[in-house]
């Protein structure tokens, strides 16, 4: 075996703390407008206007039922990805067909739709449907553009189920629903938490298409407040405070998601990249 130079370790040391502070001054400019914000939400009323915006309507719009609206509308968005791409997967990596390997390539081809290319027939398929004003207006187009990652993401993990253990499944008399149940969600939970998570985090940070589809204020979601309270807020030295405190406290659930959804995310895309 090659001896290791005399030097490796104190080049590995020195690597590693110049990439610490390459992190850290990277960690520090992403930061820095949240930093900004927070200390400009303290001016002239210090924690008053935390708790003005907090308890106070907002040109009709309540901080409460903005985290509400958002909730609602990623916890569907991540619903629909995450049953449907189960599906998909499953079939995907069970059944042979006629053009199984197009099926599967025109699904990922949409995954170059960039959504305001969609926007003017979405806007009269929901007037149509009278979805306006209605969670499913947002939910449904923004879980449609994050199904061809769904489909590709829980496709690619099923690959590394033995196909012994759906055999085995199938010579004891189960069926392709109890398969699905009892075996291929339970082996892909990984890959299913991670799309949840993201779906969610994308969610969460959606500007557009509440904004085209959401016209009443009781149905403003975080994203579109940030825009909204700039409307009402801002005139006044006490108001730059308020607008500051009101864009900290937007910023809330988008962070709790990533916070509490980077270990999902991360588990997911690691887990079933090696076969043991």
């Amino acid at each position: 075996m090659k001896a290791l130079p005399k030097d490796f370790l104190y080049r590995r040391n020195r690597e590693k703390w110049i990439m610490w502070l390459i992190l850290g001054f990277m960690a520090f400019l992403w930061g820095l407008p949240l930093f900004a914000a927070i200390a400009r939400g303290f001016a002239f009323n210090g924690v008053q206007n935390f708790i003005d915006v907090m308890f106070n309507d907002i040109g009709g719009i309540s901080l409460g039922r903005t985290y509400i609206n958002t909730l609602v509308i990623a916890l569907m968005h991540a619903f629909f990805v995450v049953v449907v791409s189960a599906l998909a997967g499953y079939g995907f990596y069970i059944f042979e067909f006629r053009l199984k390997t197009v099926a599967y390539f025109v699904v990922l081809v949409f995954l170059a739709v960039p959504a305001t290319s969609i926007l003017v027939p979405l806007f009269f398929i929901t007037r149509e449907l009278g979805l306006r004003d209605n969670y499913l207006a947002v939910a449904l187009p923004e879980a449609a553009l994050t199904l061809p990652f769904g489909v590709l993401l829980v496709r690619n993990f099923a690959e590394e189920i033995p196909r012994s253990l759906i055999e085995a499944a199938a010579i004891d008399g189960a069926g392709h629903p109890r398969i699905w149940r009892e075996i291929f969600l339970p082996i892909c939970k990984p890959a299913l938490i991670n799309i949840g998570a993201l779906s969610m985090m994308w969610s969460s940070q959606d500007f557009l298409f509440p904004s085209l589809f959401f016209s009443s204020p009781e149905m403003t979601t975080a994203a579109q407040a940030v825009l909204r309270f700039r409307e009402y807020l801002g005139a006044t030295p006490d108001d730059i405070g308020r607008y500051n405190a009101s864009l900290v406290l937007l910023a809330v659930p988008a962070l709790l998601i990533v916070v509490f959804g980077l270990r999902f995310i991360t588990n997911g895309l690691t887990s079933g990249g090696v076969k043991e």
